[in-house]
């Protein structure tokens, strides 16, 4: 009944310390006080059980009222130890309870946590990846393995055995993270089950019965070669590692490896051995020098992910990543994310040739520089869900030679960035093109270039589109003003860096926006205050903006605040020379938009607002 539908949702989250700590005060000492000198300790344990209510009961069990200073400084050292050495079975019995609950196609998707150091944040589209490569994810003839992939994790998640970290902008989980004891119950029973085995010292000998280990995570900080030696003749099907490494090392001889985690390894040049692997699905590696990947890697037939990056580069001419032409000729392969990735010419006569491949499992090409959108390529491509392009533009090169036109052949495509890069005038080059984007898609970004109104127009009709961002970019004229029905399921807006002046639009132009996010828009006059009359509107984000814009945005806050919508936040990253200087004329400048009580109100908060700034 007091439910209020312009307030965001409420999500369930672990104890804040303030809660921790007074779970353990009221577990040791009830109603009584506790003593000040165990006050900053037993804050220090509270913070330490990570607001898990049942480690902080246990850990309040292992201290009473009597106990020493020094037995609070103990506990406070090491929580986990803790716990483990006196309520370790007990704690585990109950934690195991959770485990058993799970189905059977849920169980190796858990202990699998266990691979990712203490603390360590989750990319949810690695996780993912990972989980296919593995064989956790058993095939059903509607959905794709990823998508069933999101569903077990969405259950995991519903059950409390991971916990959100970050969502995307349009609500999408984007990285999880997992309790610290949660975490000891997957090593404990990964290990009993020889699922997995964690490496957390320099030691390069497995424990006894190594040959039957599975999954081998590497987690200490120093490496040496030796290691190889040791496991190449064991059964070992995953390899990941955790911790940065430089090193010339060339061959990898583990001969039933699936997956080849390490892109926290910087090797000097491609690791040819790698080639040899024919069971390989999955590898994420970094190169450092010249950047090069050898023809005959389309040896590995199985290889489903492939994850190339760069670093430690000193010479800027060697950033670019040479791919060849045939990687797009391996009929497994899922998902290519390369950074700077390059397809020498001729192109084109080698990939649509008379052995051309369907693609028909790839769904992600990620940051390929100068990549040929034409029709016979793309085709090749029909389920590609995530494409992330950039060009560079020469004198000599039209951009329709890159026949961006041909995005909508893409029909399944999900997620597009195209960044565009003059190397004659700097960024923000007029595009002379009609675009053509497929219904399907839902989320965009454009960087670096000039986009006419009526391509405005086609982005605004896209049906399905939840996230726009517009970096480097401009108009090809100072005042938007939308068309009614555009843009009906969009949620966040980032325009950054442009000379829009006036903006007119109001709640039927976004009516499902909740985050709007204005980064360098030096020009722009204001907010049009219709936006407080978007029911969804949780978020107004500005960096570097004008005062005037700061003042307009809170004005809607404010109206918004007395209508009792206590959901809209405002948030002003800067505290620029703008704000310092000129704020009561920009404030009466955005007040004459609306000179009623209400706004007077709001003015005097916003001046109020500048003032702090300064």
């Amino acid at each position: 009944m007091y439910a209020n539908h312009r307030s965001p949702i409420h999500h369930l989250a672990l104890l804040s310390p303030e809660s921790s700590w007074d779970l353990l005060r009221e577990t040791i000492f009830g109603q009584e006080d506790c003593p000040y000198a165990l006050q900053e300790i037993g804050w220090n344990i509270a913070e330490n059980c990570k607001g898990l209510p049942l480690a902080i009961v246990l850990t309040g069990g292992l201290l009473s009222k009597d106990s020493k200073e020094e037995d609070w400084k103990r506990i406070a050292q090491d929580v986990k130890s803790a716990i483990a050495r006196n309520d370790g079975d007990q704690f585990m019995e109950i934690l195991s309870l959770s485990y058993y609950s799970l189905p059977h196609h849920l169980r190796s998707c858990f202990l699998y946590m266990g691979v990712f150091p203490e603390d360590y944040e989750i990319f949810v589209s690695q996780l993912i990846k990972l989980w296919v490569a593995e064989g956790f994810i058993k095939p059903l003839s509607h959905k794709s393995l990823e998508e069933l992939a999101e569903d077990y994790l969405s259950d995991l998640i519903n059950r409390s055995l991971v916990e959100v970290r970050r969502r995307n902008r349009n609500g999408e989980i984007k990285s999880i993270v997992i309790h610290d004891m949660l975490r000891e119950l997957c090593v404990q029973k990964a290990q009993d089950e020889k699922f997995l085995q964690l490496m957390n010292s320099a030691s390069h000998v497995f424990p006894q019965g190594r040959n039957n280990q599975r999954r081998v995570s590497i987690q200490f900080n120093t490496f040496n070669h030796a290691f190889f030696t040791v496991v190449h003749d064991s059964f070992l099907h995953s390899l990941l590692c955790f911790r940065h490494y430089r090193t010339n090392f060339k061959s990898v001889i583990f001969r039933l490896l699936k997956v080849l985690d390490a892109l926290t390894m910087t090797f000097d040049e491609f690791p040819i051995g790698i080639v040899e692997l024919v069971h390989l699905r999955y590898i994420a590696l970094c190169l450092g020098g010249e950047g090069r990947l050898p023809e005959s890697i389309c040896k590995l037939w199985n290889l489903q992910t492939l994850v190339v990056s760069r670093r430690d580069l000193d010479d800027i001419k060697s950033d670019i990543l040479y791919l060849p032409s045939n990687i797009l000729k391996m009929p497994q392969l899922r998902h290519h994310l390369f950074e700077r990735g390059f397809f020498p010419y001729p192109f084109l006569a080698e990939v649509i040739g008379k052995d051309a491949v369907v693609l028909e499992n790839l769904q992600t090409l990620a940051d390929v520089k100068n990549f040929p959108c034409t029709k016979e390529v793309l085709e090749l491509m029909p389920n590609l869900k995530k494409l992330r392009i950039s060009y560079v533009h020469e004198s000599s090169t039209e951009w329709s030679f890159y026949e961006f036109n041909n995005f909508v052949y893409l029909q399944k495509l999900d997620t597009l960035k195209c960044e565009f890069i003059s190397r004659d005038d700097g960024v923000g080059k007029h595009l002379p093109l009609k675009l053509a984007l497929p219904q399907n898609l839902r989320k965009l970004t454009l960087q670096g270039c000039i986009i006419s109104w009526e391509n405005m127009t086609v982005i605004g009709s896209l049906p399905n589109l939840e996230v726009l961002k517009l970096r480097d970019f401009d108009f090809e004229g100072s005042v938007w003003e939308p068309n009614e029905g555009e843009f009906t399921k969009l949620k966040y807006l980032l325009i950054r860096n442009n000379s829009l002046e006036q903006w007119h639009a109001d709640y039927t132009h976004f009516p499902r926006l909740q985050h709007l996010c204005l980064s360098f828009c030096n020009k722009l006059e204001a907010i049009p205050p219709e936006f407080g009359d978007i029911a969804s509107l949780e978020m107004i984000e500005l960096y570097k903006c004008s005062s005037s814009v700061v003042a307009s945005a809170l004005l809607i806050q404010e109206e918004q605040q007395s209508l009792g919508n206590e959901g809209l936040r405002v948030r002003v990253n800067s505290k620029s020379d703008y704000l310092n200087s000129h704020s009561n004329t920009s404030l009466r400048k955005a007040l004459r938009l609306n000179s009623g009580p209400v706004q007077l109100l709001a003015g005097m908060a916003a001046l109020r607002f500048l003032d702090a700034k300064r």
